[in-house]
């Protein structure tokens, strides 16, 4: 299990001490934080945390991740070891920077943590305090030690070479209007990676902006991947941020063995790599 429901939450905090994290991203996601979180929460910011920003895109895309050892710093600094639960939501109900967190975490070798479905809102629902205060400091542990991100991860040669190998998957999880290349918001080209197939991440939620339960998402995905094996699949978005809301519906999905591609479309867009439109 990799997503957690919000009912489930406090009994987890109870009996494992697990640890609660706020994950935002966004010019103004330390805001948004202080204005409204849940009691005691820690934050982590997806711009400075979770990501190291370069002054061009076209290497490592808007979001690269950040080096293992400054990772693991900032772990270190959350008093997370390699025995912490750890809880992490955020308030786009999963679908930016908790996911991009969860993913982090289980590549630097961790197990035990989960995504709450529905995201803040489903906390407050079910009686969680929301708070305006400065959380308290956590006591600090060790610099978490891993060498290597251990999920799996592509660079856009690969993605490339996968997106004309009928036996590869790409996925593209951005919005279709995006995909087909309506318009772009955000990158400077629109369009797709031409071989990609789009499966928005809007689709793992239901109507109320809950993740699927892991049977529906286990259905969506194998009859989307035929008969690949997951380890055949690359799952990419604007920045590799949402991607991870489409590996983590894999895994909860028991179809692990995914990859991420990081620089996704805002690298690979800025690259002189064909572009395709339409469907």
């Amino acid at each position: 299990m990799e997503i957690i429901q919000a009912a489930a939450v406090r009994q987890l905090l109870e009996d494992q001490k697990a640890i609660i994290v706020d994950a935002r991203g966004g010019p103004d996601a330390f805001e948004r934080f202080h204005s409204a979180h849940i009691e005691n929460a820690l934050f982590v910011n997806l711009e400075t945390d979770l990501s190291v920003k370069t002054d061009n895109a076209a290497h490592g895309g808007r979001h690269p991740l950040p080096a293992p050892k400054t990772f693991g710093e900032l772990l270190g600094k959350l008093g997370i070891t390699a025995d912490s639960t750890v809880v992490v939501y955020d308030d786009k109900k999963g679908a930016n920077a908790a996911a991009r967190f969860w993913w982090m975490l289980k590549a630097a070798g961790h197990d035990k943590v989960f995504v709450v479905s529905g995201g803040i809102e489903a906390l407050q629902k079910v009686g969680f305090s929301i708070s305006k205060e400065t959380p308290p400091k956590p006591d600090a542990a060790p610099h978490y030690e891993f060498v290597d991100y251990q999920l799996p991860y592509a660079d856009a040669d690969q993605v490339e070479e996968a997106a004309g190998n009928p036996d590869f998957l790409v996925i593209d999880v951005r919005e279709n209007y995006r995909f087909v290349g309506e318009s772009e918001p955000i990158d400077l080209v629109a369009g797709h990676i031409p071989g990609a197939v789009n499966i928005p991440f809007a689709g793992n939620l239901d109507k109320d902006g809950n993740f699927l339960s892991s049977e529906e998402l286990a259905e969506k995905y194998k009859s989307a991947l035929g008969q690949r094996d997951p380890k055949h699949v690359i799952v990419h978005c604007g920045s590799g941020v949402t991607a991870c809301h489409t590996l983590l519906a894999l895994a909860d999905a028991g179809l692990e063995g995914a990859a991420l591609y990081v620089g996704s479309w805002s690298e690979w867009s800025r690259n002189d790599r064909p572009v395709a439109t339409g469907n």
